[in-house]
């Protein structure tokens, strides 16, 4: 290693220390501009929750933030450092409809989505599918929202896949009810 490389790495290492101190516990969340920087740099693992009644409707969430725009999408979430998967899927049922479910041990479908972004812009998503062990509440039907479209969290069963789903989960449309 040269006199520079070494002066570049002791200076990196410098950096970094603060930063670790700001961030706490990392399994609790990152704070927001930590999280950007990771994701710009590394791929995410997300959870993605498949949830089928008998008559094979499809509950989804609609969404509206800067990242990913309007629509409707499938419940899912990134897994934090050192969550297990089943802890993911059910801390994302519960903070997005505020419920409880099981799901099948294995993954449906795995996916990979690289977006031409440079703020999260790499996906590795795992599609679970998940039974209702407990209803949705009720508070966050879209139904029960007036307007033109749903308040960002609301959720609504779908027979079809509807035509503003979430362009990034495009690759979900299969496994709706046609």
């Amino acid at each position: 290693m040269t006199p520079i490389e070494k002066s570049a790495r002791g200076n990196l290492s410098a950096g970094i220390v603060p930063l670790e101190a700001t961030i706490g516990d990392p399994r609790q969340g990152l704070p927001e501009e930590v999280f950007l920087f990771t994701s710009r740099i590394t791929p995410l693992i997300n959870v993605d929750l498949l949830i089928q009644d008998d008559a094979r409707r499809t509950l989804l969430t609609w969404r509206d933030d800067e990242s990913f725009g309007q629509g409707w999408h499938i419940p899912g979430g990134i897994i934090r450092y050192q969550q297990t998967i089943a802890h993911s899927i059910g801390s994302c049922a519960r903070r997005e409809l505020g419920a409880d479910v099981t799901f099948d041990a294995e993954p449906l479908l795995v996916s990979e989505t690289i977006r031409p972004c440079r703020d999260r812009g790499h996906f590795i998503s795992l599609l679970y599918r998940c039974r209702l062990a407990t209803p949705p509440d009720p508070a966050l039907r879209s139904e029960s929202h007036s307007g033109a479209n749903p308040l960002a969290g609301a959720w609504r069963w779908h027979q079809t896949c509807p035509p503003d789903l979430l362009p990034a989960q495009t690759q979900y449309a299969r496994f709706f009810a046609c």
